[in-house]
């Protein structure tokens, strides 16, 4: 009889183990799929999201901000939403540099302007209007607002304006690649501060490298026009005309009058970037203008390099990578991040 009972009790034990092992497992797994959850996974989220990895929770958001000490951008978006809040995230919220700045300097944080529960308490303590177009807030750890709302402008350049106007007032250092986002912006939107000339010397390898080296001089690009000559842009806000022509003269370079039509050197383009490793890398237009004249100069690249290129650069196999330098930039970024 007591033989008996001490089977059924190890039973009943090994049942107790068991069950005990099932419930920690379940929750285990419950805990692990909520912290994967705590950000949004940019490969497979709504387009109004664009390409960031966003907080979902404001007190999480809050308590990486005091953690790590940086500002929170929090988007307020319709999701699923309209036509200006798709191209909100296809234009303004998927581009390299955007979505590096946006995960890197600040705690991004995406608050749904449709739906209920913490999303709505959230539009409530910011007073911000239900089933809205894009509207964004950048607080500090406190959640008090740092820059004037960015509201009824759903432009790349009117988000990075305030991004640069909060890092400022948190006296945050702009980091190089922050930098280039903006000169890439000025470019793109065509500002009347950047201006177009060339310049005529022994050879454009040269040209490049010492003319890209300049403050404010932003793309570079090697070519003929009676002879080897760099075409270059640059932000007259940041260097004068009469500046350039001086420090091209110191060089033994002269501005080009000439009205011939200029025909660019493809294959001599960037020469010191071809001939390196960050050629691997998909790179912004200022960015190779840079890191060339850099590399040329004998001088480090890194600090053009945003944090996940520079992640990408210690894994580059010359024998496996393709030279994605001279590529289409978004579409080149878009490819090694999903290989």
């Amino acid at each position: 009889m007591q033989n008996d009972l001490d089977l059924i009790l190890k039973k009943i034990g090994i049942m107790l183990h068991i069950i005990k092992t099932i419930i920690l497992t379940l929750l285990l797994t419950f805990f692990q799929n909520s912290t994967a959850q705590e950000r949004t996974n940019p490969k497979n989220q709504d387009k109004e999201l664009g390409k960031v990895s966003w907080y979902r929770d404001y007190n999480d958001a809050i308590a990486a901000s005091e953690k790590e000490n940086k500002p929170i951008l929090i988007l307020f978006q319709e999701v699923p939403g309209c036509a200006t809040c798709r191209n909100y995230g296809h234009n303004v919220l998927s581009s390299p540099l955007m979505t590096e700045a946006i995960e890197n300097e600040f705690i991004p944080l995406a608050i749904f302007n449709n739906k209920k529960g913490k999303d709505l308490t959230i539009l409530k303590k910011y007073n911000e209007p239900t089933w809205n177009n894009p509207v964004v807030r950048i607080v500090n750890k406190k959640g008090i607002n740092l820059v004037k709302r960015v509201a009824s402008d759903y432009s790349a350049k009117g988000l990075y304006n305030a991004m640069i106007s909060a890092l400022k007032k948190e006296e945050k250092k702009i980091p190089e690649y922050v930098k280039i986002l903006g000169q890439e912006l000025a470019i793109n939107y065509n500002a009347l501060n950047i201006k177009e000339t060339h310049y005529k010397m022994y050879c454009f390898w040269t040209g490049e490298k010492q003319l890209g080296s300049q403050d404010g001089v932003l793309l570079t690009q090697a070519g003929f026009i009676n002879g080897e000559v760099v075409k270059v842009k640059y932000d007259a806000t940041k260097i004068s005309k009469e500046a350039l022509n001086t420090f091209a003269k110191a060089n033994k370079m002269s501005p080009v009058n000439s009205k011939n039509k200029f025909k660019w050197a493809e294959k001599d383009e960037d020469y010191y970037l071809q001939h390196s490793q960050l050629k691997f890398l998909p790179l912004s237009q200022v960015q190779k203008t840079k890191i060339n004249s850099a590399l040329g100069n004998r001088k480090s690249p890194l600090p053009y390099l945003s944090p996940k290129q520079k992640q990408w650069l210690t894994k580059v196999d010359a024998k496996k990578n393709e030279i994605l330098f001279n590529k289409d930039f978004n579409i080149a970024w878009s490819k090694l991040l999903n290989s």
